[in-house]
């Protein structure tokens, strides 16, 4: 069984790409086909592996402007030629399924979510590009034409793989396709709990606007209570312009520091109603510390209430405060919040990724 594998774009270092090298764990001699390649934001784990790039790499800027080539990026993924494989794992949120593979051949997609900018976040996505007035008002009319191929190219994957039950519904709505769930892979072995706990509260997250980072913010300024924010992106500006003294800025940080500030803190910040699983909040309860969480997206699969953490049911500053207020950190005990993580394990993601590709391919070659 020849296996390609198909991802998205290398350029960022986030869930997608966890997954990604989960993929290349089970099928180590797999190459892994993408849009483009840059070496400098991923992970190193990628450096050794087989990694074989569209067209749209060579093109002026495209590691650093690559949304100027979103209307080549279907035919860019079409143009790879994936005939000699048996079965192609694609790792898609946006045109990674739209690969076109042999007749015989087996196409598993394991998607992130429904291209966002097509689907649920169509109407936001012009508004908040930072781009002149006259090409927001181009953009809704290509958009369109993406729908179009993206909604084609969902038809053409034999097996749909959601991250979460929220998102196999997205897939159900969109594509008309039915999806299995299988949760994506955490590190847990990564994360111990600490016996040293701080007085601060903490947020992880990519500075995008749908991640509602300024909504903690907010809450914490409001409460004077000690807040750390790891991560950086297009919104950092903004934010650190709201943000009161007793807020810190932690900037990117390698995966060491971050464990250590995961285990110290009293409580993990997960405000986005958009999340498709969170894997944040899993690591958080890898390193025994609950997780105060909005009552939506794939927090709901992740977080038990009581148990491991708090909702609350507002997207406001003033309910998250409210819930930080009655956070009390006797309630909860490290040990069963990591032994609930241990759950969501990337070995026992690597097992139910093996099993469900086998039992497919074992399918369609009785």
């Amino acid at each position: 069984m020849k296996v390609a594998l198909v991802h998205d774009h290398l350029n960022q270092a986030g869930g997608a790409e966890k997954v990604l090298l989960n993929f290349q764990k089970i099928y180590p001699a797999s190459p892994i086909y993408t849009l483009l390649y840059d070496r400098r934001f991923v992970p190193t784990e990628f450096q050794n592996l087989d990694i074989r790039t569209s067209f749209i790499q060579k093109f002026p800027l495209a590691r650093k402007k690559f949304k100027w080539y979103l209307m080549l990026m279907p035919a860019a993924f079409e143009q790879f030629d994936l005939f000699k494989y048996d079965v192609v794992l694609s790792s898609a949120s946006a045109f990674a399924k739209g690969v076109l593979t042999r007749p015989g051949a087996l196409h598993i997609c394991y998607c992130h979510t429904p291209t966002r900018y097509l689907w649920s976040y169509s109407h936001n996505y012009a508004d908040e590009l930072s781009q002149p007035g006259f090409i927001k008002r181009l953009l809704p009319p290509f958009l369109s034409l993406l729908r179009v191929w993206d909604w084609q190219a969902a038809q053409r994957v034999d097996h749909f793989i959601a991250n979460s039950h929220v998102v196999a519904e997205r897939i159900k709505k969109y594509y008309n396709r039915e999806a299995t769930v299988i949760h994506p892979p955490v590190e847990t072995e990564k994360f111990q709990i600490s016996r040293q706990r701080e007085k601060y509260f903490l947020v992880i997250s990519r500075f995008r606007p749908y991640k509602k980072a300024d909504l903690a913010i907010r809450a914490f300024n409001k409460l004077g209570i000690p807040l750390k924010i790891i991560g950086t992106g297009e919104q950092e500006q903004f934010l650190k312009s709201l943000a009161g003294p007793q807020i810190e800025f932690l900037g990117a940080v390698d995966d060491q520091t971050k464990a250590r500030y995961l285990a110290n803190c009293r409580a993990l910040i997960h405000p986005q109603a958009d999340e498709d699983f969170g894997i944040t909040a899993v690591e958080a309860m890898a390193a025994g510390r609950p997780v105060i969480a909005l009552k939506s997206g794939g927090a709901l699969e992740t977080v038990r209430e009581g148990e491991t953490g708090l909702f609350f049911t507002e997207q406001t500053w003033e309910a998250l405060a409210e819930q930080v207020i009655r956070f009390q950190d006797k309630d909860f005990d490290p040990v069963k919040i990591k032994n609930w993580a241990a759950t969501f394990d990337r070995k026992v993601f690597q097992t139910k990724i093996k099993e469900f590709v086998q039992a497919k391919w074992r399918s369609i070659n009785r």
